[in-house]
């Protein structure tokens, strides 16, 4: 029986790529091409495929699958799998703060119309923008509450980053492979003691989407490999305790990366 419905799962998943393929070329395209030139024609399509059907085909395909298990990754805002959580610190936001400011790291302009010109416009003519902002990425229902970035020399396009969400030290007490872990979207006191569940990454240049085609940074796929390079830069300033490596999950092809699904867990000195 379970390998009727597997089964049965890729043929609805097939059907569905094929009907979004379709919907794609034989009628966005089609009718855009009729009211608009070539160029603008291709255009929209892209548009409305990357941004549009796509994502909601995707989306579509993991709910067949019943891909209900307790997230080990972050999400986009289309709903899409986004970065693996690789790594926690456990002690408060100053010390969070003060321990990648001693590595030579620094935080991330918020997200907003400004911004966002500036990161094109960097990125563009390939200005260093040492602050720039992050891509939302979403955990327990809500975008990052801290993020930091070390730039690979003076490229915008090139950079280390983690995004960090908090997470109440209550909550551990609880099984943390359960879903009331994950699920509770509840924010702690910015004063708190917390544990902070980071997604790091390495930002290598300028690609489209794995699954959707959006325009996005190129990431280093290796993100064991970042983590522990920020672990090293930490351990290296004495900001952080011994670490330990715990299995958040099952190993996990996570978008494009290549996760061994562990975290790496320290706790951060004392200021």
């Amino acid at each position: 029986m379970r390998h009727l419905i597997r089964l049965l799962q890729r043929v609805a998943i097939l059907a569905l790529g094929a009907f979004a393929v379709w919907l794609i070329v034989f009628v966005i395209f089609r009718f855009a091409h009729q009211k608009l030139p070539l160029i603008l024609a291709f255009s929209a399509t892209y548009l409305a495929a990357a941004y549009v059907i796509l994502p909601y085909a995707v989306r579509m395909g993991l709910k067949i699958q019943h891909r209900k298990h307790v997230p080990r990754y972050t999400i986009t805002g289309d709903g899409l799998p986004g970065d693996p959580v690789n790594l926690a610190l456990v002690g408060d936001l100053a010390q969070l703060r003060a321990a990648f400011a001693a590595a030579g790291w620094s935080g991330a302009d918020p997200l907003d119309l400004k911004s966002s010109w500036g990161m094109v416009r960097a990125f563009v003519f390939n200005r260093p923008y040492p602050t720039a902002p992050f891509s939302p990425l979403y955990l327990f229902g809500r975008s990052l509450d801290m993020g930091f970035q070390q730039a690979i020399g003076d490229s915008p396009r090139k950079r280390h980053h983690v995004r960090f969400w908090a997470k109440s030290l209550a909550e551990t007490q609880a099984e943390v492979t359960s879903s009331r872990f994950w699920l509770n979207k509840d924010r702690p006191d910015e004063n708190e003691r917390v544990i902070w569940l980071g997604a790091a990454t390495r930002d290598t240049g300028f690609s489209l989407t794995r699954m959707t085609f959006q325009i996005t940074h190129a990431t280093d796929s290796d993100t064991n490999a970042e983590r522990t390079y920020i672990i090293g830069a930490l351990a290296a300033c004495g900001t952080i305790g011994d670490t330990m490596l715990y299995k958040a999950g099952q190993h996990l092809p996570v978008n494009h990366y290549v996760t061994d699904g562990d975290v790496a867990l320290a706790e951060l000195t004392p200021t």
